[in-house]
């Protein structure tokens, strides 16, 4: 099998981390391993404990990223401000430390970024994601263009989803349109804000269509992602009363979040 490299001018790989410098170490070997090189690589840490810490600081002599730290966990809003203010490329490539690129990986960023440079209406390409994107409209053979619809008969909650903290390629500006991270809230609502703030200001964004083929996540036991299970847990139940109150509770979701999308204004966070 021939020898391919990919190197990525223009893109920063930004990589957020706390207490898995296991998960941190396998995906930038990863990445190594697909020959996959970029102008820069950030990893942001949001005060990880000592021993994490030590460990990151030994992966940074062998794998030369920047470093940036904050002496106490401040929360994702904050490590992703931080790290998005460090990045100096055009585009940001961002990926949570427990994520792993598949081989397919290199050649569909590749396109992407010519899709990117391109048509600079486009804000953001993701590549991952938990379930599909309700409202997509084709764009080629790989990609979908994500299409939000305010209106309330369409109905389905996950519409509001169209920024998402997994895998995904932005324009390294993209502050300047949609605000930063809130801070000094959840990371479920940090996420979501920033996704509100998406949708608000009329984002254009692509989905790939196979998005459980070019990441896996992946969580030990000693590094274990408690979100993942717990959402896991309240969405596949089949506890019958389980069932009834989340169906009332999306309900209440979607009629909150509606209301917001036209009333609350986002973007406007600030550190």
């Amino acid at each position: 099998m021939p020898y391919i490299s990919y190197h990525f001018n223009s893109v920063t790989l930004l990589i957020t981390h706390y207490n898995r410098s296991n998960s941190l170490e396998n995906l930038l070997n990863r990445f190594e391993s697909l020959n996959c090189t970029f102008e820069e690589m950030i990893v942001t840490d949001d005060g990880s404990k000592p021993e994490h810490l030590e460990k990151v600081i030994d992966l940074q002599k062998k794998f030369s990223f920047r470093l940036v730290t904050t002496p106490v966990n401040k929360g994702l809003g904050n490590n992703n401000n931080k790290g998005q203010d460090a990045v100096k490329t055009e585009y940001t490539l961002y990926v949570q430390e427990d994520f792993l690129p598949r081989p397919i990986f290199p050649a569909l960023f590749e396109k992407s970024m010519k899709i990117m440079k391109d048509q600079p209406d486009i804000d953001i390409i993701r590549y991952y994601s938990y379930f599909r994107y309700p409202y997509l409209k084709p764009y080629d053979e790989d990609f979908s263009l994500l299409d939000f619809h305010p209106e309330p008969w369409y109905a389905n909650h996950r519409k509001f989803y169209f920024y998402s903290d997994h895998p995904h390629v932005r324009r390294s500006n993209f502050f300047e349109k949609f605000g930063r991270y809130a801070e000094n809230v959840t990371g479920d609502r940090t996420d979501y804000l920033m996704s509100l703030s998406f949708v608000q200001k009329k984002a254009k964004g692509l989905f790939y269509n196979k998005f459980n083929q070019v990441f896996d996540q992946q969580n030990s036991a000693s590094e274990p992602s408690t979100m993942l299970h717990y959402r896991s847990s309240w969405i596949e139940s089949p506890n019958y009363f389980i069932r009834i109150f989340r169906f009332f509770y999306l309900v209440y979701k979607f009629c909150k979040w509606s209301f917001e999308y036209f009333f609350f204004r986002t973007g406007q966070f600030s550190n």
